[in-house]
């Protein structure tokens, strides 16, 4: 299957990546909906919802504090540096990511739509004007109307940014390959991207999900290990 995933690339005119939380986890950032996800043991509305930034915003901060902390020490894997490559390469046209870490730009990946935001840049809840990572980190309020400040994430109860949805729509309809990584295919509405697609599709996940129905290929392993196996067999 990777052979003929690999091939399926080499001949692709447009290939689109969609990646969620499994392409980051092996960075040593926790994913939300695995077996052993942080949502197991924690209930997202009490902590990433409008609810929490409304009513109960300490906790709300001290959350998004303590994950953007974690980051600081998180660098992108080979599987990362495999994507970046084959986008300076001409392999891979676009990226569309659920994950809020910019590893993929970290890792050089030009052409990213952030679905779901990101959680290091920081702006007013209220007047929306941005503001320093910094200015979150130390518990300051907004310099212009002295509201919240927040990460410029995309909350439970929130709608996704439309230009970022617009453009991956765009790109997977299309695109002649889809290699969707990482993903749980559980959140509404990005799980409904890979049914827009035309063109051959791609699962490429640690645990194989039962929404996986009309995919072309499903290949079970760590996005890092996969994509390494399927360059080798690009550099031929």
């Amino acid at each position: 299957m990777i052979q003929t995933v690999a091939s399926w690339l080499k001949h692709s005119a447009s290939t689109v990546i969609l990646t969620g939380a499994g392409m980051s986890t092996e960075s040593g950032i926790p994913d939300f909906r695995s077996k052993a996800g942080w949502w197991k043991s924690v209930d997202p509305r009490t902590v990433a919802s409008v609810e929490s930034l409304t009513q109960n915003y300490e906790l709300f901060r001290e959350f998004y504090q303590l994950r953007i902390k974690a980051l600081e020490q998180v660098k992108p894997h080979k599987g990362h540096e495999i994507l970046a490559e084959w986008e300076q390469q001409g392999l891979v046209g676009f990226v569309a990511t659920q994950n809020v870490d910019r590893l993929h730009q970290l890792a050089g990946n030009k052409q990213v739509a952030e679905l779901h935001g990101n959680i290091l840049t920081i702006r007013c809840e209220k007047c929306e004007k941005p503001h320093s990572k910094e200015h979150f980190m130390n518990n300051a309020v907004c310099t212009y109307c002295m509201h919240h400040l927040r990460p410029n994430v995309v909350l439970f109860g929130e709608s996704l940014p439309q230009e970022a949805w617009n453009q991956a729509l765009n790109e997977i309809q299309q695109a002649d390959v889809i290699l969707v990584i990482g993903t749980s295919l559980e959140v509404y509405p990005v799980n409904q991207l890979p049914m827009m697609a035309k063109g051959k599709l791609v699962y490429i996940n640690l645990e194989v999900e039962s929404q996986t129905q009309g995919f072309d290929a499903i290949i079970q392993g760590t996005a890092g290990e996969v994509l390494a196996q399927i360059d080798v067999l690009l550099s031929r």
